[in-house]
């Protein structure tokens, strides 16, 4: 996806956006009564009076104010019962809900047609026509209204709840990992397969200290075209940079020229550079290790003795096994479709330890939770490449390491060895 693609779907995420879309619209169609109203073909049996419309969208005017304001209060209140309950981390995508942003603006686009329907009634800017059209779009607007209030009531049963939220960081998770399996290297090529060694490639630096959010791959494959140079991107999505984390370096080809001057080159830098989005937050559309990340908190969060739900934790793990099974399913090799681009794909055991590595040390006391994970790890050591159940296996390693430091009673430590060998397929070693 091109920067501008990623900012203008970044933009179409904001609340006040969608908002001031319909409420365009819901003004737009009280004008539209006065001005279409020429070309009705109809005549009219019965006439219509002012009075009668202006009672309907006196009432639509009123009850859409008090519902939008109460509607603003629970949602605020979502996002405060997130944050406490499963993590900061997971607010950003209630605040983008699709639903929750449609319901809000269709409640302020019909108050905003109540009012500019009422003033062009009081200014008789309505002819009789003109007023069966608008008391016609009123009846649409009410019917809205009734469909639009019993969709919200449903949607509000589960908003800002921890395992709505939780679903919702699994979906988003489950859409970066879709996208980043069929490009493993953000459609480039292994950083391995690079046709020079790194130390022989010129660093461009990051100017800002933040997370990169996005990668434009079509801005670097232009200048990789232009400048007949290789790019090595080193810095991937939910890398956290400063002034001198290298976010790519650029190998000049065997057949390019080599007298390009300083300035050519500075100039080459700072496009790449720019192609890199910085921003103070991890985001979830390219970075699948941030998702990850963000359910490991859930299930931390819940494990706190604050909280105290191992239930919740143990929930977790079965959504981070089902995202891991899905990045270990083979997926048909493609022409890459940047090859002068060069990514590092990412690690097996990094997917991993975001994964199960917080949740193993929190809960290291439960065996409850303990038994889950070296199942969940299990099955997941019988997935993937090899690189993929190795790192499976020293995560159940290192968790049985935790959990037998923490654990009191002899038979929990013995049961846990018992679970755990099956994994390694291997006898259980007797408690000494």
């Amino acid at each position: 996806m091109a920067q501008w693609q990623w900012i203008l779907t970044q933009f179409s995420r904001r609340l006040w956006v969608r908002a001031s879309l319909i409420g365009f619209l819901g003004a737009a169609g009280a004008v539209v009564a006065a001005f279409v109203e020429p070309y009705v073909p109809w005549e009219l049996p019965h006439s219509i009076g002012a009075d009668a419309v202006d009672s309907l969208l006196d009432i639509i005017a009123s009850s859409m104010l008090a519902v939008t304001t109460f509607s603003l209060s629970v949602m605020v209140s979502a996002y405060g019962s997130a944050t406490s309950n499963v993590t900061p981390r997971a607010t950003r995508l209630l605040v983008e809900d699709r639903v929750s942003q449609n319901v809000l603006s269709t409640f302020l686009g019909c108050f905003l047609f109540g009012i500019v329907g009422m003033i062009a009634l009081k200014l008789s800017f309505y002819g009789e026509r003109g007023r069966v059209v608008l008391f016609l779009i009123t009846i649409g607007i009410v019917i809205l209204i009734v469909i639009t209030l019993l969709r919200w009531i449903d949607h509000l049963t589960r908003l800002g709840r921890v395992g709505e939220t939780t679903d919702r960081v699994e979906q988003a998770t489950r859409i970066a990992i879709e996208q980043r399996r069929k490009a493993p290297c953000l459609g480039g090529r292994p950083l391995g397969e690079a046709p020079r060694p790194l130390h022989d490639a010129r660093a461009v630096g990051a100017d800002l200290i933040g997370y990169v959010q996005h990668i434009d791959m079509p801005a670097l494959s232009r200048c990789c075209e232009a400048r007949q140079v290789d790019i090595l991107v080193l810095a991937l999505p939910g890398t956290f940079t400063y002034p001198t984390t290298a976010l790519a370096r650029i190998s000049p080809r065997k057949d390019a020229p080599t007298d390009e001057g300083d300035a050519d080159m500075d100039g080459l830098m700072h496009e790449v550079r720019g192609a890199f989005t910085i921003a103070s937050e991890r985001s979830f559309d390219q970075d699948p290790r941030f998702g990850l990340a963000v359910l490991s908190e859930i299930a931390m969060r819940a494990l706190s003795p604050a909280v105290n739900d191992p239930g919740t934790a143990i929930d977790v793990l079965g959504r981070a096994t089902r995202l891991l099974a899905l990045w270990a399913e083979p997926v048909e090799a493609t022409e890459p479709q940047f090859p002068q681009l060069f990514v590092a794909p990412l690690a097996a055991d990094d997917l991993m330890e975001d994964a199960f590595m917080l949740i193993a040390r929190d809960g290291a006391a439960l065996i409850e939770v303990q038994l889950r994970l070296q199942k969940s790890l299990n099955a997941l050591a019988q997935l993937g490449d090899t690189d993929f159940r190795a790192a499976a296996l020293r995560q159940a390693s290192m968790a049985r390491q935790r959990a037998e430091a923490a654990l009191t009673l002899v038979e929990d430590k013995q049961r846990l060895r018992e679970v755990h060998a099956d994994i390694e397929g291997r006898p259980v070693a007797p408690l000494s």
